[in-house]
């Protein structure tokens, strides 16, 4: 089991991660953070599962992990950020384990807007935030992570589309090592960020997005848009090329098109 003692035993953040809660089972690692933020738990509070009975992602959708092979973890954070930046930080969080992974695996890591990561076009990473806002102004983000770190069989209906770092790379990953460099690369990047804004995320992020200049079709609120993605607005929205004109979207369920 993954322990707070394993997990800090070599981690070099001076704020991240340096209280953890470990679970061997729980609902929601994102739920115990939020009541955990509610508290007024300090910034850099993590909660980590070695499984999640009401696991979920984006859209509602259940995330399914198995037990004591992957990394499940939901990070609190206190940024001094508009409401409006919230649809840029999951390209900042994005960016940090992509590094992190990048780091550990050798393996390449595709971002895929707005908050899933991919090797070879299969998803093994997906992002989930959820905030509290008072007067305009985030009062707490929780920021939920899920990995698929040692797992290797995954369920028929999302077999073609999800991989794990283990059947990436041949043999299987330190979670321990993997959570600390994702613990660093967080933290480093959140550093930039709260000094100098996003615009040194928006290049790393695009950097690894094969998607631009690629043909997509978006599904929102029952309808579909299809055209072409021509990168992500400086607040965080998907610019995408349809016909003759540009529009820019800020939530959606992305089907990247083979050519």
């Amino acid at each position: 089991m993954l322990t707070p003692d394993g997990l800090k035993d070599g981690l070099k953040t001076r704020r991240f991660a340096r209280k953890i809660f470990s679970f061997d089972d729980i609902d929601s690692t994102n739920n115990c953070a939020k009541a955990l933020a509610g508290c007024w738990a300090e910034e850099g509070t993590v909660v980590v599962a070695e499984y999640q009975s009401a696991g979920r992602g984006r859209l509602g959708r259940t995330w399914l992990s198995n037990r004591n092979e992957n990394l499940i973890l939901s990070i609190i954070l206190r940024p001094s950020l508009q409401t409006a930046a919230i649809n840029l930080l999951p390209l900042y969080v994005a960016v940090a384990v992509s590094s992190a992974v990048e780091a550990v695996t050798g393996l390449r890591v595709e971002c895929k807007w707005p908050n899933d990561l991919l090797i070879g076009g299969r998803k093994f990473a997906g992002i989930l935030l959820e905030g509290s806002v008072n007067q305009n102004e985030l009062d707490y983000v929780v920021i939920g992570i899920g990995i698929n770190v040692n797992q290797t069989t995954f369920p028929p209906e999302i077999n073609n589309a999800a991989t794990s770092l283990a059947h990436e790379t041949g043999h299987p990953v330190d979670r321990a090592v993997l959570f600390r460099e994702v613990m660093s690369a967080l933290e480093g990047h959140y550093d930039s960020l709260i000094a100098n804004g996003f615009s040194g995320i928006l290049p790393l992020w695009a950097a690894r997005a094969t998607m631009i200049n690629k043909p997509i079709t978006v599904s929102l609120n029952g309808t579909t848009l299809s055209g072409i993605v021509k990168g992500v607005s400086r607040d965080g929205g998907l610019v995408l090329q349809t016909g003759n004109a540009e529009q820019t979207l800020f939530a959606g369920d992305v089907t990247i098109l083979k050519e």
